[in-house]
């Protein structure tokens, strides 16, 4: 069934560089709500997304929650702002507000909310013929407990509801006759955090791992025909932190990320609907089967596609690896008061060619901090070049004492 434009408006904003380029060789893996794929806050975000393992901080509620229960104060709470793909267009953006509060030494309860608005849209129907303006956004709703497990280790889970409405109640059908609507699932996240200090002769350093499974939930549809999978995610970091002397520290991060969402272009569904041509055939055979690929997709469940996605690629192990996104981040700080990052981020060209460095600064005080981030492009025409991000947060504790004394 061929669908609106509508429909396939909030896949198109996120995976822009990949769609741009689309050849006989791509294979991006395209998500319903791919919004919830968007790093939220300027500090991982002038470190090249970079936030599995990070020192723990306000901003690790998409990152990996679990590093709440190491902070050291009982609560805060931050707000962060982006400009969202503002070399293209001027009125799509993304704010994101979290925080946490620790009702002990070892446990912590977090919460976030993040809002993206996709501006001003003009739908129109498979045909061009145009219906109306409409305000697309998505938005979710989550809540995260974590917990110390021994005097290194903690774990988190969290819960997570999220919404899409991408017609704003318009009342519009696919070319099948189905009404569209909001799409809406509940996801959860299981993660883990591990941090280590270690001795060395220039004072303590510190080494951390940490690991995140999120958005593990059902799949989404806009007309109860069609089925897409949510941006479901394994991310896996690791930090060193250096001590140069009792002021000056030097971190360097790193992550991998893997959808675990399966590729339209897949050999299980070749396999299925039994393909049995060569590689220079297989677009042709994709176009022409197009629907019946669609129905397939639409009917797999989303634990079989959860575990599919790590062997389903039609280049076999080294499509996979390909799949395999990954960032590395610097961080320099000063009294961890001033701070100053640089990082990267890479995604294969075959998968969407989101490449770009990154850098930022930021400065802390008592119970307030202050944090920007700005991402330059490495691939040529990346719709991400000069996006600017902005993070601010505050000590509650820190407040509450103020207000006290």
């Amino acid at each position: 069934m061929k669908k609106t434009f509508l429909s396939l408006l909030t896949m198109a904003i996120i995976t822009f560089p990949a769609l741009a380029q689309v050849d006989e060789e791509m294979n991006p893996i395209i998500t319903g709500m791919p919004s919830q794929s968007i790093g939220t806050d300027a500090v991982a975000g002038a470190m090249g997304d970079v936030g599995a393992a990070t020192t723990p901080d306000m901003y690790s509620q998409h990152w990996n929650p679990s590093k709440y229960a190491f902070m050291n104060s009982h609560g805060g709470i931050a707000v962060n702002y982006t400009p969202w793909l503002r070399k293209l267009v001027n009125d799509i953006d993304l704010a994101y507000i979290s925080g946490y509060y620790k009702f002990s030494d070892l446990d912590a309860l977090s919460a976030s909310f993040r809002y993206f608005s996709m501006g001003s849209v003009a739908l129109t129907n498979v045909d061009g013929t145009f219906l109306q303006d409409a305000k697309p956004n998505e938005w979710s709703l989550d809540l995260a407990y974590s917990r110390k497990l021994t005097e290194h280790f903690s774990m988190g889970v969290a819960l997570r509801a999220m919404v899409s409405d991408l017609n704003n109640g318009t009342n519009i059908s696919t070319t099948g006759g189905a009404d569209m609507h909001k799409a809406w699932t509940m996801a959860a996240d299981i993660s883990m955090y591990y941090a280590l200090p270690i001795e060395i002769a220039l004072g303590e350093s510190k080494f951390a791992w940490g690991l995140n499974i999120s958005n593990l939930g059902g799949k989404v549809s806009y007309d109860d025909v069609t089925r897409n999978f949510i941006p479901t995610n394994f991310k896996f970091g690791v930090t060193y932190e250096l001590p140069f002397d009792d002021y000056n520290r030097l971190s360097i991060s790193a992550d991998i990320n893997k959808l675990l969402v399966p590729s339209r272009r897949s050999r299980i569904v070749e396999k299925d609907l039994n393909f049995s041509g060569n590689a220079e055939g297989r677009s042709q055979w994709y176009n022409e089967n197009s629907q019946q690929v669609q129905d397939w997709y639409s009917e797999l469940s989303p634990v079989r596609g959860w575990f599919m996605s790590f062997a389903d690629a039609p280049g076999g192990f080294k499509e996979e690896m390909q799949e395999i996104q990954f960032g590395i981040g610097l961080e320099y700080s000063y009294d961890r008061k001033f701070f100053a990052r640089v990082g990267y981020s890479h995604e294969n060209k075959f998968k969407g060619n989101r490449r770009y460095f990154t850098v930022g600064a930021g400065f802390r005080l008592s119970i307030f901090e202050l944090h920007a981030g700005y991402v330059i492009g490495a691939a040529a025409n990346n719709p991400l070049d000069q996006t600017l991000r902005f993070s601010m947060a505050f000590d509650l504790a820190g407040i509450k004492d103020l207000i006290r004394d």
